[in-house]
């Protein structure tokens, strides 16, 4: 059994001074996939994981200070694989792939396109080679579970106000579109597999108390593929968690 979490910490540096290490502790995943480390290798705190139990395997962008993912790893990985070897994404620090015996992880971190119609476009098209790109791997690496940010709400029960977000970057009909292909290209997004309440959230805006009137979006998945399905065992939201604007997002699956 393994306990997979992914998790946006929105800066690793600022979310161990909010007592992420103790933490990760106590939740103590077999595997954690972080996004938005925000941090270069040098600048994550591997010694402190070490002692944990953890090993670390960092991809960190090419600009200091944003995006990055991270996996902490109980068990050692046989191969580790950092981006999809296209250099225009690799460059920003978003994809990392821990092979193991029977199965492979991903932390992703799919952009935002809230900033400008320039990074729209960008994420559009990181869309599409993203799914290209895991359809040929899926060829190889069959069991995969694809963990992270993907920075899209899919339906309308995964968002507070589906109405006035209608015309949002992340709730938009094209992104939306998207992540129903991907998921019928042969995936579970395994929290609604098990979890079909409504107000369940993993980020909040830090304006207008969000997070306190959990007004937010569900936006982090633990994406597993299909023929796994019989082996997701428990999901969960790990809200409690208060180191980020994103919360935890559990996956506990027989493997």
């Amino acid at each position: 059994m393994k306990r997979i979490i992914t998790y946006n910490v929105n800066g690793i540096r600022a979310a161990m001074r909010k007592g992420f290490v103790e933490w990760l502790e106590i939740a103590a995943p077999d595997i954690l996939c972080l996004q938005e480390t925000k941090a270069q290798p040098d600048q994550i705190p591997v010694l402190e994981f070490e002692m944990l139990g953890y090993h670390t395997y960092i991809h960190s962008a090419q600009k200091k200070g944003y995006s990055g993912v991270a996996i902490l790893s109980k068990e050692e990985p046989f191969q580790i694989i950092p981006g999809m070897g296209i250099p225009l994404y690799d460059n920003e620090g978003r994809f990392l792939r821990a092979d193991y015996r029977n199965y492979s992880v991903i932390s992703v971190y799919h952009p935002s396109g809230s900033l400008s119609e320039m990074r729209q476009k960008f994420k559009m098209q990181w869309l599409s080679d993203f799914q290209k790109y895991i359809s040929e791997l899926r060829k190889k690496h069959p069991n995969l579970i694809v963990s992270g940010d993907y920075n899209i709400c899919h339906k309308p029960i995964d968002i507070h106000d589906p109405v006035r977000n209608a015309t949002s970057s992340g709730f938009l009909p094209e992104e939306r579109k998207w992540l129903s292909s991907f998921l019928e290209t042969g995936f579970i997004d395994s929290f609604r597999y098990l979890n079909k309440n409504p107000y369940q959230y993993s980020w909040w805006s830090y304006r207008a108390n969000a997070r306190t009137n959990n007004k937010g979006w569900r936006i982090d998945y633990n994406m597993v593929n299909n023929n796994m399905a019989d082996k997701i065992v428990n999901v969960a939201l790990l809200p409690e968690a208060m180191h980020s604007d994103h919360c935890p997002v559990l996956l506990k699956i027989d493997l």
